[in-house]
């Protein structure tokens, strides 16, 4: 009994006493109702009940308060504790909407770069077509100017060398023709030898 009552007010254990008390008592004679009880135990316990239970209202009292006061403190805590993570999570808001347009920025930047990339790309090799036209044009031209000077320098070569042979053979023909006034028989007797090497001349170029 001793551990509980450690665990029990005393207004608790003295009404525990009175119970015990009464229970102990010896009933009446030819009675089930009535018991015959010591006057002064009773008093005694009475009176102490009556003293202790003031002390114990006052110390429910203040504990009731202390726990009041704690369901306060408790609650502002927890309202505070709220508001830190009302607060948190609106940050955590805020940063995800700033996350997401520095992404949206972000992405879109990426895209103006590929396409000005894209750009640069087609206009260089746009700009290699034209270089390689370009000079393709150059050769050709270059070629056709080549063709026609060549031809033209051959034209003007065998003009030469026609006009070279036809002042030659001229040339000889006035010398015949001297030959024949000065000598007649001798000019016929060198046409005569001069006739087989002649010959042989034509055979040789054939």
């Amino acid at each position: 009994m001793g551990r509980m009552e450690q665990n029990m007010s005393r207004i608790e254990q003295l009404i525990t006493e009175i119970e015990e008390y009464i229970d102990s008592c010896k009933p009446q004679p030819f009675s089930t109702t009535k018991i015959i009880v010591d006057k002064g135990t009773l008093e005694e316990l009475l009176v102490e009940l009556r003293h202790r239970t003031p002390d114990e209202i006052k110390k429910y009292q203040k504990i009731l308060s202390n726990k009041e006061a704690i369901i306060a403190d408790a609650k502002a805590q927890a309202e505070s504790m709220i508001a830190s993570a009302t607060e948190q999570t609106q940050e955590l808001i805020n940063e995800h909407e700033i996350m997401q347009q520095a992404y949206k920025k972000a992405n879109e930047i990426i895209e103006r770069a590929t396409a000005q990339a894209q750009m640069i790309v087609d206009q260089a090799a746009a700009d290699a077509n034209e270089l390689r036209e370009s000079g393709v044009d150059y050769v050709e031209d270059m070629l056709k100017n080549m063709e026609a000077l060549v031809s033209h320098t051959v034209e003007n070569t065998s003009a030469r060398y026609n006009s070279f042979l036809t002042s030659l053979n001229s040339t000889a023909e006035i010398i015949r023709s001297n030959l024949e006034e000065l000598h007649p028989t001798a000019s016929q007797a060198i046409e005569e030898t001069a006739a087989p090497e002649d010959a042989e001349a034509a055979t040789t170029e054939k």
